[in-house]
């Protein structure tokens, strides 16, 4: 549910040219593992901004997901090359029962599925690229076709040289390029693709059977990515590679379905049985439909009466893969299995090599998607080129400035902090000595309490004395309350990071344009680094450009992301990542104990600074309110505040979503379904059919909005007088109206409560001054029928019938 690093080495043999002798490659990879729920898509975002490429997972059975296409288009935000890997291989095999032919026929459908997400997303960032390019082309031709008629005033021939102008500035102005799109799918010959089971412990890409087959049919390895997946057959009399066209009505199979998928399905009949072993259960279920013999099928001695040795054998010898004999001797076939598949096709290599070979190091990576994320930051234009030429340039010397993004905050318990280990080694002899005397300090006090008891002390401060004094274990307090520390699950761009140096915590809302507006930026030391290793920490002295680590010293100084930099003048704001998800669920919080209020606020706010997604609100009654992204974000929220955080029992009320709603701009809006009403209108007709209501919903503009929020003191006085003069008397004090206090009617940012007729006329002049809509709110002053919410908002209904049925305010 948490997204998790790990640092992964891997070595391989590597060739610098087709004809150079391989050389032993050192690789570290740093792998972050992010949940796949809905829930959890806020884990997501703040991983990516971390990472130079996706792994994306998708379900070979269930295919393309909602959660799929949030994942994808995250990557594409983020500008990080992916990778598709295709999953759960086997249930094709034992669920559905398909043949190759078959499987072949749905994982091309999936993978159909997958592109035409990345299409939109590439449609859809080419029609706002064009829709800008023909802006520009406008303005410029315009601006072109002033200056030309200036100067036509004064020629007398302006006409002509007015069109030739105008024709070479739009052609001048035709920089649009068209960008290839055949980069960015996924496609098995460019080895994108990874087709896996990882309950099998087994995967592959195209790469790793045409080098198979590549000595067996003679053909190279590079011609044989090409034809390995797609429309291509291969004549196994000839030994040639045929396309559609050339098979002549002759019924051939695919090449990936004859030399790839059939392989698979081969080592699954000889070990499992296949689908004659299940074909043996379905029969033996149709026949007795025992609860017993249920047990029994489900045993896995029966599979492996459906296994075929001779078969297993002839794979095994073919593949140059030899069985330990206890392997063999197992009855439960998924121990062969995976034996087979974990020395012919595993797992962990298909995906470390593709990694390394279809995905970009850090300084490339970092060179290509920066650029747009330095640009998209606040204040992009201050930002200090040096440190700009240091990040893209991945630079690591001691003299190059230093920046940081912290992603997240990870709550980490004090014991598992590697300070605080046991270690499992040899112990010093000053360890052991240390040992032995405090071991010999909790027996001397141990029978200092037994002689107590026996000698019958009659002062009970005496025995309470005895049993202080003869704790056996210290410790046994502070494990069951195991503080929490927070730790930054961070990436260092540029430069060169050590424990004791001090950088700067850039907040989120920082702008490189005004460095020392509030809140300022504060400086910290670095009191630790760590290496991300699962659910332990290794200490580091030292990291460099590249790395994702963890880092300690941030606690209190940042909330949930942040940036860190050597530099305040000049620095980049990294932290503007966009959620995938905001929190909707809200669930009021009280603590079973009452003394335990203090625990629950505090735990509360641990827990919002170790979630991203997860936030907190204390309303004026005093409730305590969690925000969380859906129910199981919820669960799993809940019972950390118990178990890690509060350390107390909790009682949560019932969870509630909030409906909400916005404005958004007129040309914002959808089509009406009819055109001739125009947007934001709807007519509604009452059940006797005797009324019928036209509403319009408009945004007001900014300008109006700003002057009835500063003048709500005017709206009061207005509302007031029209209740008195409605009741006959001169002041305001009615039962509903809003009573007239000189507090009440001063806001912030008006010198004064203005007069009915000041009011009106500054609104009229308000509205005057609006561009682009001036006939939409010709007469909006003198149709006021009321103001919105609570008589004193922003908000104003307007009565455009002819007759004023509502009546004007």
């Amino acid at each position: 549910m948490e997204s998790s690093a790990i640092s992964l080495y891997f070595s391989m043999l590597r060739r610098s040219a087709a004809d150079a002798e391989p050389e032993q490659k050192e690789y570290l990879i740093n792998l972050i593992d992010s949940p796949g729920h809905i829930d959890f898509s806020s884990e997501v975002s703040t991983a990516s901004r971390l990472c130079d490429g996706a792994v994306v997972l998708v379900d070979a059975v269930e295919g393309v997901c909602s959660q799929t296409v949030t994942v994808l288009r995250q990557a594409w935000v983020e500008h990080m090359k992916p990778i598709l890997v295709i999953n759960k291989m086997d249930r094709l095999i034992n669920e559905l029962k398909f043949t190759p032919l078959e499987a072949y026929i749905h994982l091309r459908t999936l993978l159909e599925q997958v592109n035409a997400v990345l299409g939109s997303f590439f449609q859809g960032e080419r029609m706002e690229e064009d829709l800008n390019w023909r802006e520009r082309v406008d303005e410029r031709v315009a601006a072109a076709a002033a200056k030309e008629q200036e100067r036509a005033d004064k020629e007398t021939n302006g006409v002509n040289s007015i069109s030739m102008d105008t024709e070479s500035m739009a052609s001048n102005t035709n920089d649009f390029e068209e960008k290839d799109d055949e980069d960015i799918y996924f496609a098995p010959e460019r080895n994108n693709v990874i087709f896996s089971s990882a309950i099998d412990g087994w995967a592959f890409t195209v790469r790793q059977f045409a080098s198979l087959y590549e000595k067996k049919l003679g053909i190279k390895r590079t011609a044989m990515e090409k034809v390995l997946w797609g429309e291509f057959y291969l004549d196994t009399k000839t030994k040639k590679v045929l396309a559609a066209k050339h098979l002549k009505g002759r019924n051939l199979k695919p090449m990936f379905v004859q030399l790839v998928l059939e392989q698979i399905w081969n080592v699954y009949e000889a070990t499992t049985g296949g689908d004659n072993g299940m074909g043996c259960v379905d029969f033996f279920f149709s026949s007795y439909l025992s609860v017993q013999l249920i047990i029994i099928l489900s045993n896995p001695v029966l599979t492996w009466l459906h296994s075929d040795p001779a078969m297993r054998d002839k794979i095994t010898k073919s593949l140059n893969i030899k069985l330990q004999p206890h392997v063999l001797r197992s009855k439960d076939t998924k121990v062969v299995l995976t034996t087979i598949f974990g020395q012919w096709l595993p797992l962990s290599t298909a995906l470390l090599v593709s990694v390394i070979e279809s995905l970009p190091s850090p300084p490339v990576a970092q060179e290509g998607r920066l650029p747009a994320l330095i640009d998209a930051s606040p204040g992009a234009d201050h930002v200090d080129p040096r440190l700009r030429d240091a990040m893209i340039k991945s630079k690591t010397t001691m003299e190059d400035p230093v920046v940081v993004y912290v992603s997240k905050m990870v709550s980490i318990p004090e014991s598992e902090l590697p300070q605080n280990k046991r270690r499992t080694g040899a112990m010093t002899g000053e360890e052991a000595r240390e040992i032995g005397r405090r071991k010999r300090e909790e027996i001397a006090k141990a029978r200092a309490l037994e002689d107590a008891v026996t000698e019958g002390l009659e002062s009970v401060n005496g025995i309470t004395n005895a049993l202080e004094s003869a704790t056996i274990d210290d410790n046994t307090e502070e494990e069951q309350h195991d503080p929490e520390h927070l730790i930054g699950f961070a990436r260092i761009f540029c430069g060169t990071l050590k424990v004791g140096d001090s950088v700067y915590v850039i907040p989120p809302k920082f702008s490189a344009a005004h460095p020392h507006h509030d809140p300022e930026p504060v400086k910290i030391t670095v009191t630790a680094l760590y290496l991300l290793m699962g659910r332990s920490l290794e200490p580091l002295d030292s990291v460099q450009a590249g790395v994702i680590f963890g880092i300690g010293g941030l606690e209190g100084h940042i909330l949930k992301s942040g940036t860190l930099s050597s530099q305040l003048e000049g620095s980049v704001n990294l932290a503007g990542v966009n959620m995938g998800s905001r929190p909707i669920v809200r669930v009021a919080l009280e603590p079973v104990n009452p003394a335990d209020l203090d625990k629950m606020i505090k735990g509360l706010r641990l827990l919002v600074q170790s979630d991203p997604c997860a936030e907190y609100e204390q309303f004026e009654s005093g409730e305590h309110v969690l925000l969380t992204a859906g129910e199981l974000h919820l669960e799993r929220c809940l019972t950390d505040l118990r178990e890690r955080f509060a350390r107390c029992e909790i009682q949560a009320g019932e969870a509630i979503v909030p409906y909400r709603e916005t404005l958004v701009r007129a040309e914002e809006m959808k089509p009406p379904a009819n055109k001739e009403l125009g947007r934001g209108t709807v007519i509604a007709i009452t059940t006797s059919k005797q009324v019928t209501i036209k509403l319009r919903v408009l945004p007001l503009p900014a300008e109006v909005t700003e002057f009835l929020s500063k003048n709500s003191g005017a709206i009061k006085r207005l509302y007031s007088d029209r209740l008195a003069e409605e009741k006959g008397k001169k002041s305001a004090a009615i039962d509903g109206a809003p009573e007239q206090d000189d507090e009440d009617v001063e806001i912030v940012g008006s010198t004064k409560v203005l007069s009915l007729e000041e009011f009106k006329s500054q609104l009229q002049a308000t509205f005057k001054e609006i561009k682009g809509q001036k006939d939409v709110w010709i007469n909006a002053v003198d149709q006021i029928t009321a103001f919105g919410p609570r008589r004193t908002g922003q908000n104003i209904l307007i009565d455009n019938t002819k007759d004023g049925i509502c009546g004007r305010l």
